[in-house]
């Protein structure tokens, strides 16, 4: 089966990946002359370590970090509120808990999806290929340069604003947003060591996630990447100011913005960030899930069909996951498939992702210690079970979750169907 990607992120790549190792050609058209992602840390949960382990993905090469625990501290007077030990994720759910700075995941993802050695054909990637127009009755993608391909599957995979969703949806769906931002910025660990303030102290701990929960809703994630060479950091506030829709994550911003946000900061907090060369600052965008990701032979994935605010670290987790799904539900699948059996398939990817991901899109609302926000909202989404209500119950149902038994479930029960109808 012939497959176009649009979009070669974390979400494309992991399509590509796991459509490759389906037996498919795969093509990824990327706007961007280079694919590199941004500079900025990730977390890669065991749900998505699990997934990345079965590809073949190196920890090593990549440079991850092992999350071994958690450690919240309120911002000001640098109390400690909660502390959690996390060297129990691989024995519970299977595999690590990974930090990875975003380039070296992408360079691995990359890397996995176009060698020469491996399970099926290798992808093939096109730079400089923004693309202008998408049919999805016939498969064709119009690039701007007026080229048109075709495929049996296209798929959507270029971020919350992509052109493909008004088109599934037959209406715009512009994402919405947060009154929040944050800063993110990394800092190398060794100018943290040779600091004269206290900040070292919180370098002590291998491994370590830390939150800093200010008043205001404001708060200060840290943790390390690059195997503890450089740490990196996020910084979420409340922001009412007017953009332009849009969500970039390379906005510059200076010490002098972040100061502005975060003067009631602990002075060892505050002389740590001032050390940050390169600030960038985005405004948090949200969506609310859609009511269905697919159309003909076009489907959403990743931020174009589950965009989340960071308050869980599922995003890319969750754009593994699809491209999971994509392997296990499209496999073995026919050559020049119809219309109609391609989405017949997309139906069935449908329906093992988008009750976990849109119920992920509302837990990543709220941070884990403010589960009351999100109890309403997720029932529409959690058909059965309990909803998380504490920060261990978040951690069973992010990591917890069985894409591989989940995918058989849904496959065979349509199997079933069909035999009896």
């Amino acid at each position: 089966m012939k497959t176009i990607i649009i979009g070669g992120g974390i979400a494309g790549l992991s399509a590509a990946i796991g459509l490759r190792r389906a037996g498919h050609d795969v093509l990824v058209v990327e706007r961007s002359s280079f694919l590199n992602e941004v500079g900025a840390a990730i977390h890669v949960p065991p749900n998505a370590s699990k997934i990345l382990r079965r590809w073949g993905f190196d920890a090593e090469r990549a440079m991850a970090d092992v999350a071994l625990i958690a450690k919240n501290f309120d911002a000001r007077t640098l109390e400690p509120t909660f502390e959690k030990d996390l060297s129990y994720m691989e024995e519970k759910y299977g595999s690590p808990w990974l930090l990875c700075h975003r380039a070296d995941l992408h360079n691995e993802l990359k890397l996995l999806a176009t060698q020469v050695h491996g399970e099926g054909k290798p992808v093939e990637v096109r730079l400089g290929a923004g693309v202008h127009a998408i049919n999805p009755e016939t498969g064709t993608v119009t690039l701007e340069n007026t080229e048109v391909i075709s495929a049996d599957l296209i798929i959507a995979a270029d971020g919350v604003h992509t052109m493909a969703a008004d088109l599934v949806l037959g209406e715009p769906i512009p994402a919405a947003p947060t009154n929040t931002s944050a800063f993110r910025f990394l800092i190398s660990t060794a100018d943290l060591k040779s600091s004269a303030g206290g900040a070292r102290k919180f370098l002590d701990y291998e491994g370590s996630m830390k939150i800093f929960i200010g008043e205001g809703g404001k708060r200060l994630v840290w943790y390390p990447c690059r195997r503890g060479q450089v740490q990196n950091f996020v910084a979420i506030y409340p922001d009412s100011s007017t953009g332009d829709g849009r969500e970039d994550w390379n906005v510059n911003a200076s010490t002098t913005d972040f100061l502005a946000e975060f003067d009631g900061l602990h002075p060892v907090l505050l002389e740590a960030c001032c050390q940050a060369k390169n600030i960038k600052s985005w405004k948090l965008l949200s969506r609310k899930p859609i009511r269905t990701w697919h159309r003909s032979r076009l489907v959403l994935i990743g931020d174009a069909a589950h965009p989340m605010l960071p308050h869980q670290g599922q995003g890319g987790a969750q754009a593994i996951e699809d491209g999971q799904a994509l392997e296990l539900i499209f496999y073995s699948f026919p050559n020049s498939p119809s219309a109609a059996e391609v989405g017949n398939h997309l139906t069935l990817f449908e329906r093992v992702r988008k009750d976990r991901a849109s119920t992920m899109q509302i837990y990543s609302s709220a941070g884990q210690d403010e589960a009351a926000k999100i109890q309403a909202a997720a029932r529409e989404y959690v058909k059965n079970g309990k909803i998380p209500t504490n920060q261990q119950e978040f951690y069973d149902w992010n990591f917890g979750y069985d894409i591989f038994s989940h995918c058989h479930d849904v496959m065979g029960a349509a199997s079933a169907d069909s035999e009896q109808g």
